[in-house]
């Protein structure tokens, strides 16, 4: 029979993303059942190098450490020099899957491509510079002052690897043997990681939404599936195994689309925020806190909350923007109606649990919403062409505000999704770039949510807590804060 337990709650720094627990797992190989999947194998190419991580292939310079604390992997240390630069020392006796060593050249070669080919690399301190001194050592030279590259190091936007022609060749726990894209990877044990006798095969199978990926753990195809919807668990009672209900420290949220005519006017777009009950979001999905912020609470640099719920004020700033509520109920201004189009994807459950949800709230103010689901959610995001977009986003996964606050919110920034443009913003996440200490930094970080709260290009919902089903073989599992490692290198065989 399927048992239930939730992870007890753990420090704030635990939040970020280690999943570092021993796991068991089935001699023949261990089938994982996940609704995303890498797009592709190069890290350079979009979020390719967050998903090469989770699924145990790529491995970053720096990492977290399962009590959330940035800490040295593939390299052994990294020094602040006086002119502004770092100096990397690599670890010792490192390599590839295919045996061959980690060199400081290769590493260059690896993140220079990386940062000149994706926005990513480039959001916490402007484009990284590597230079090989000799086999084990390194300079970085940074566009941008700072005094936290290791954690920059540990954003996922930074695995180490080394192109085989056209094919890269990764340093993680396993290697990739077959790979079709959209739907799984085979993988096996990288013969040159330590330990690797003791680790199985391993195959990650992406099914597309959660009902199907509920079914599939049900008939005994998975031994994990990882972020099942809620409504699914009762269903799995009857199934060998157990689910694990546990806190992430990712946030929902909804962008706002500021090139959307109405979505222009910040006082809409307030309304539209202080119109949802988070306390109804998280009674659909059973599970999670409404947000504060862009920070799950246990951060030090989480907004202090509570976000307000007031739909009488939000019809009051609708009023005084100019939309007249209708007889039919919906909106008008200027002989437009004030109707929308919401947007979530399956790869989140929760995210199409919300979306009727969200669609009510907001007809009671007078917000027509048309609903849509699309299994291209960056495609969609990326090109604009949405009016609300329900999202989730891991929102510190180095242990740091900078990356998603610049990332996704500064004028010019690559994942500027809403189009939202504020200059005093992007002076402050120019400081906050170039300000070292940590309490500082902080203070910085909550002032930044200060500015987007007031002009509202996002709504911060909820922070979730996720539902992962686990085979008997998998009994050990203990989901840390996220999916940033879901395939980890202590995958052993069942005794």
């Amino acid at each position: 029979m399927m048992r239930f337990r939730t992870a007890k709650a753990v420090a704030s720094a635990a939040l970020i993303g280690a999943l570092l627990a021993p796991i068991s797992a089935a001699a023949d190989g261990v089938t994982v059942g996940q609704t995303f999947i890498a797009a592709g194998l190069d890290p350079a190419e979009g979020s390719n190098g967050w998903a090469l991580v989770s699924h145990g292939i790529g491995e970053q310079l720096f990492k977290v450490s399962r009590e959330g604390e940035v800490v040295p992997n593939l390299a052994a240390s990294a020094t602040l020099n006086g002119d502004g630069t770092w100096t990397v020392e690599l670890a010792p006796n490192r390599f590839f899957s295919d045996g061959t060593a980690v060199t400081a050249e290769t590493v260059a070669m690896a993140l220079n491509r990386t940062g000149e080919s994706n926005p990513s690399a480039r959001a916490t301190a402007g484009l990284l510079t590597f230079t090989a001194l000799d086999e084990d050592t390194l300079t970085v030279s940074t566009e941008q002052p700072t005094t936290i590259l290791p954690s920059i190091l540990a954003e996922w936007a930074f695995p180490v690897y080394r192109m085989d022609g056209e094919a890269p060749v990764f340093t993680g726990p396993f290697a990739v043997t077959t790979f079709e894209p959209g739907a799984t990877i085979e993988m096996t044990p990288n013969t040159f990681y330590a330990d690797a006798e003791t680790r199985s095969d391993v195959t990650v199978r992406r099914i597309a939404d959660g009902q199907s990926l509920a079914l599939a753990f049900a008939s005994g195809e998975l031994d994990m599936a990882f972020n099942l919807p809620v409504e699914t668990l009762a269903m799995l009672e009857a199934t060998e195994g157990e689910t694990v209900t546990f806190p992430v420290a990712y946030q929902y949220m909804m962008w706002m689309n500021t090139r959307t005519p109405a979505l222009a006017d910040p006082q809409v777009r307030r309304a539209i925020d202080m119109a949802v009950n988070r306390a109804d979001l998280v009674t659909a999905a059973q599970a999670g806190v409404p947000a504060t912020g862009a920070f799950a609470a246990n951060y030090p640099f989480a907004a202090p909350g509570p976000l307000p719920f007031d739909p009488a004020m939000a019809a009051s700033l609708l009023d005084e923007a100019g939309w007249a509520l209708g007889s039919d109920g919906v909106r008008a201004k200027d002989g437009e109606r004030l109707e929308l189009v919401l947007y979530a994807y399956p790869q989140r459950p929760d995210l199409v649990t919300f979306q009727p949800v969200v669609r009510a709230a907001l007809a009671e103010i007078g917000v027509a919403i048309t609903t849509q689901v699309t299994e291209s959610p960056s495609d969609v995001a990326g090109s604009g062409a949405f009016d609300l977009f329900l999202w989730a986003q891991h929102t510190a996964p180095a242990g740091d505000p900078g990356l998603f606050l610049s990332l996704f919110f500064e004028t010019d920034a690559a994942r500027n999704y809403t189009g939202w443009s504020n200059p005093d913003y992007d002076a402050l996440i120019a400081e906050l770039r170039a300000e070292g200490n940590p309490q500082a930094r902080i203070g910085l970080a909550l002032r930044a949510q200060e500015m987007i709260a007031a002009e509202a290009p996002v709504s911060f919902l909820v922070t979730p807590e996720w539902h992962v089903g686990l085979s008997p073989a998998l009994a050990g599992y203990e989901p840390w804060g996220s999916d940033y490692y879901v395939i980890r290198p202590d995958l052993v065989a069942a005794e």
